[in-house]
């Protein structure tokens, strides 16, 4: 999968996430994994699913991935909104997986909360289809929604969490506030009065008191649209305030001593920033941070040599200075079958001239321009590992108190269950295969 190779760590002066205490912990309830999009937090949530139930824990994986890699990689032929048992899991624990299905989640709430016949007038009605379809924070309130569902069952001791892929990773702390307050909000409200008053006081109402404001929006959004509004606040009348009840509740779970966040972030300025903002955010809110996975870290086995030195020796062996001469010579006479003319060696030296080519410059033999090129490669790696470098290290001073552990970049995907455990080996120790120095 990956190679052994090391890199310089930032870890080396701040504190080492300890992911299998975390996983063993049986306090510890739920795991949300959380970050920017495309940061690998759905691989992550995985590999920590992976490993609990080979620890021995009874662990479900709840997912909100539009690729549905993780099915694929847990050998599932289709996730959807109720949890499956995951086949091919060593040890004594189990682990099941789901995919937050968004519009199934909220008929679910409809169906549970309202009569049959409210229901179903809810359901058809084409404001509540467009609402729970795509209307922003939907999404993260129904992860929100599923999450305290699956809590309440209390069939699995460890719940981990992968957050919706959103360009913020803020939005999954924000969104379901912002939708409970858009439905227990002002605007509906006004909206809902005349069903609520209903008869004549509430088409006076209407009349008179909302002519204005109607007819505006109506202009804006459409009669028809504004009518099915309407029509979906008369019938969501007895559900707006369990809305932001559960929402409420939920917000508590996650606020609690069993809850614990990883923030998952690439080693790259922008996502390390989002990074930052998250972990200063989950500060104020008295959320639980457990710490900082960093993952897709480059490494390198020939990290003594630098981007420099590897430039400065390219240079010169593509000016045909200098070639070492037992190496180089000696395998030029191989793949020739020639031997270098005399005019070309010096015999009590460690190094040899090339003869120079028609512009006059030293001509570099052909071993010589394949070093060359990887010396090359090696510089451009050695440059990514330092710029990654600094990018840690801006983040470990802004917060040095933040466990930190590092996952080695992959060369593809993880397609299966023993990428998950390899993924998961890398969590677990700091980012080298287990077992290596």
């Amino acid at each position: 999968m990956t190679s052994s190779m090391t890199h310089p760590s930032a870890l080396q002066d701040t504190p080492l996430l300890e992911v299998d205490a975390l996983l063993d912990d049986p306090g510890i309830r739920i795991i949300v994994c959380c970050g920017a999009g495309g940061v690998g937090k759905t691989t992550t949530a995985a590999a920590l699913g992976v490993r609990a139930a080979e620890r021995g824990r009874r662990a479900v994986v709840l997912t909100i991935d539009p690729a549905r890699r993780l099915a694929q990689s847990m050998g599932i032929d289709l996730l959807d909104n109720t949890p499956r048992r995951v086949d091919g899991i060593e040890g004594d624990g189990e682990l099941h997986a789901m995919m937050l299905d968004m519009k199934r989640t909220f008929d679910e709430i409809v169906e549970a909360h309202a009569d049959p016949s409210r229901a179903r007038a809810i359901l058809d009605n084409p404001f509540y289809q467009s609402l729970s379809a795509g209307f922003a924070g939907t999404q993260e309130y129904m992860a929100m929604e599923k999450l305290g569902q699956l809590r309440a069952r209390d069939e699995w001791d460890l719940i981990v969490v992968d957050t919706p892929p959103s360009r913020s990773a803020l939005d999954f702390l924000d969104a379901p506030k912002r939708l409970g307050s858009f439905l227990d909000g002002t605007f509906i409200r006004l909206l809902m009065a005349p069903a609520k008053m209903g008869g004549r006081a509430g088409m006076k109402f209407l009349n008179v008191g909302m002519s204005m404001m109607t007819g505006t929006l109506g202009k804006l959004l459409g009669g028809q649209f504004l009518r099915d509004v309407q029509t979906f606040v008369a019938a969501m009348d007895t559900m707006f305030g369990g809305f932001r009840t559960r929402a409420d509740a939920t917000y508590r779970l996650l606020q609690a001593p069993g809850t614990a966040f990883l923030v998952v972030a690439a080693p790259e300025r922008d996502a390390l920033r989002e990074a930052a903002y998250f972990v200063e955010r989950l500060a104020a809110e008295e959320m639980p941070l457990a710490g900082l996975v960093l993952n897709r870290v480059h490494g390198s086995g020939a990290a003594r040599l630098s981007a420099e030195r590897a430039l400065a020796a390219a240079e010169n062996l593509d000016e045909g200075r200098i070639v070492d001469q037992e190496a180089g010579q000696a395998a030029e006479r191989g793949s020739t079958g020639s031997s270098p003319t005399p005019s070309a060696v010096e015999p009590d030296s460690q190094y040899t001239y090339e003869p120079e080519s028609e512009s006059g410059r030293p001509s570099a033999p052909p071993t010589s321009q394949l070093t060359a090129g990887l010396l090359r490669l090696h510089a451009e790696r050695m440059q990514v590992l330092s710029r990654e470098q600094r990018t840690r290290d801006r983040f470990t001073a802004l917060h040095p108190e933040v466990a930190v552990t590092e996952v080695a970049a992959l060369p593809g995907d993880v397609h299966d269950l023993a990428g998950l455990r390899a993924i998961g080996d890398r969590l677990a120790s700091g980012g080298l295969p287990a077992g290596a120095a």
